[in-house]
């Protein structure tokens, strides 16, 4: 006759599960707050450079009476020198609404030593309806916005609809993440994306990835969307 003893399983106690769990909750809250503090580092780095060209771009005009880009390329050459040549410069006519002109912009205020980097005079794109940035071959031509895509000032309307006109505008470049786009927004403006003196927009023309019913399109989290400012 056989005997049959009861096998006993160990397992984890309540005591145990719940120190795992602590455990998780620590690394999950960990990586949100490490990420939240690295999209508030991003947020202020593009809100840095934005204060620093636009620091520049009054500073240019205060020493020379022209617009960086815009000033004549003999004037610039004679002015600036530091090796910008009598074809690199504009028209002067008080608006950079050229290609050129806004290749120009960058080369002379780094010339004049209002901003850092080495620009080659290439024209840059201007922004066009579906278009909120320098171009993917920007390194060398445009300030990098810190996503891989660069930031240009242009003559333009384009984010700013009638009955507003083209003015002098500076675009951030996209690849921008809405909810960072959203946060620089409140911080430098109004928060609303088609109201203010910064407005939202997005590259590929998939606006309502990033703007909709008058409001950033969180919901979406579009990682392609870009800004157009007037505070200059």
């Amino acid at each position: 006759m056989y005997k049959y003893t009861k096998k006993h399983q160990a397992g984890f106690t309540l005591i145990e599960i719940a120190i795992v769990m602590v455990i998780i909750g620590l690394l999950l809250g960990g990586v949100l707050k490490g990420q939240s503090m690295i999209n508030s580092a991003k947020v202020r780095s593009l809100n840095n450079k934005i204060d620093g060209i636009s620091a520049a771009w009054f500073a240019f005009q205060d020493r020379y009476r022209a617009l960086p880009g815009d000033m004549i390329g003999a004037n610039a050459a004679a002015q600036i020198g530091n090796g910008i040549l009598a074809t690199q410069g504009g028209d002067g006519f008080g608006t950079v609404n050229t290609a050129p002109e806004s290749g120009f912009l960058w080369l002379h205020l780094a010339a004049a030593g209002f901003i850092s980097g080495s620009y080659s005079g290439l024209a840059a794109p201007a922004p066009g309806a579906a278009v909120y940035d320098c171009g993917t071959g920007s390194p060398g031509v445009c300030p990098d916005n810190g996503f891989g895509l660069g930031m240009e000032i242009s003559f333009s309307a384009v984010s700013f609809p009638a009955p507003a006109a083209a003015a002098n505008t500076l675009y951030t470049g996209s690849n921008i993440p809405v909810v960072l786009a959203a946060e620089l927004d409140r911080k430098i403006d109004d928060g609303i994306p088609i109201t203010g003196g910064v407005r939202g927009g997005a590259t590929n023309g998939a606006l309502a990835n990033c703007v909709a019913g008058g409001i950033y399109n969180i919901a979406v989290a579009s990682m392609d969307c870009g800004l157009a400012t007037r505070n200059l």
